[in-house]
């Protein structure tokens, strides 16, 4: 490079000769290996007819939006470490599929206090209407649709309502995500009671491949090119149940210090608390472990002291 060259221009030459450098050491994106899906689906034991191109190309689109966003997949391996083992074991319990523990990804991609902006929250993305119809209190100060047992037992029973009524997975998943009435609405329209051959809402549409890209992906995550050490997964959390009966109002942070613990913990141990004081009344929280005796004692001397 001659010393006549202008500065500007050698700047631009050596951050050019230091890209290439660093694509070499990295790969470019030429290079990245090219994944595809199964040929062969199912979704709770019901055949994908991926034979119809235009159903191919929908799921393509999902699957191709999810494999190579990296840094979503592997949040979604660490967090299926924590929560998938709970939910595999409620829904064995109540002998529903087990794949219905993917909706739980294309609902809220696992995250406690996911919020859309229709109102949905919590793992399950219940709106306040259908939380209310399976007894998800939503108050000032606590917020059911944040709690995992408490929703997870909500969804369960609405999805195997939505299967008796429409005889299929795929179409009970549908109207999990745009409502019964949309649904049964549509096949009364259209003449068609296939999730695979119906009108839809567009995000409705896309919904089930949704479920199905992370059924592939999590299922078989070696497959797509992802290694997740197993210390690297998020464990799930042992905490110990205290069930509190305050006779009067208290502060959240005199409730975390009692069992030995801070506001912030406390609040992420039990997300569907909101604010910043419990009113009298009855409360079941996860406190953390090996706390339980230090709380009923110092919970014993707080409501002495308080007049």
């Amino acid at each position: 490079m001659s010393k006549e060259t202008p500065a500007f221009i050698r700047k631009g030459l050596i951050l050019i000769h230091l890209a290439l450098g660093l694509a070499l050491l990295w790969g470019s994106p030429a290079s990245a290996t090219y994944y595809t899906f199964p040929t062969s689906l199912t979704l709770c034991n019901e055949p994908v007819p991926l034979s119809d191109r235009r159903i191919w190309e929908r799921m393509d689109r999902e699957f191709v939006l999810n494999v190579y966003d990296r840094g979503q997949m592997y949040l979604w391996l660490k967090r299926s470490k924590r929560y998938f083992p709970y939910i595999e074991a409620r829904l064995k319990e109540k002998g529903m599929p087990d794949d219905l523990k993917y909706l739980l990804v294309a609902e809220s991609a696992l995250r406690p206090q996911a919020l859309s902006n229709k109102g949905a929250a919590g793992f399950w993305q219940f709106i306040e209407k259908t939380g209310k119809r399976f007894s998800l209190q939503k108050k000032p100060w606590i917020d059911e649709r944040l709690d995992l047992v408490k929703s997870t037992d909500a969804a369960i029973s609405y999805l195997k309502i939505l299967y008796d009524l429409f005889g299929k997975w795929s179409l009970a998943m549908a109207a999990y995500n745009c409502g019964e009435e949309r649904v049964k609405d549509e096949i009364s329209q259209q003449g068609e009671n296939d999730y695979y051959r119906l009108a839809l809402p567009q995000e409705t549409e896309r919904y089930i491949f949704r479920i199905l890209a992370a059924k592939i992906l999590l299922s078989d995550p070696k497959r797509y090119g992802f290694e997740l050490p197993e210390k690297e997964g998020y464990s799930p959390v042992e905490t110990d149940q205290v069930v509190l009966n305050l006779s009067r109002s208290m502060p959240l942070r005199d409730i975390a210090k009692a069992c030995g613990s801070y506001f912030k913990e406390l609040k992420e141990l039990n997300p569907e608390i909101q604010g910043y004081i419990l009113p009298a009344g009855v409360y079941q929280l996860r406190i953390p472990f090996g706390k339980k005796s230090l709380m009923e004692k110092n919970m014993k001397d707080w409501l002495k002291a308080v007049p």
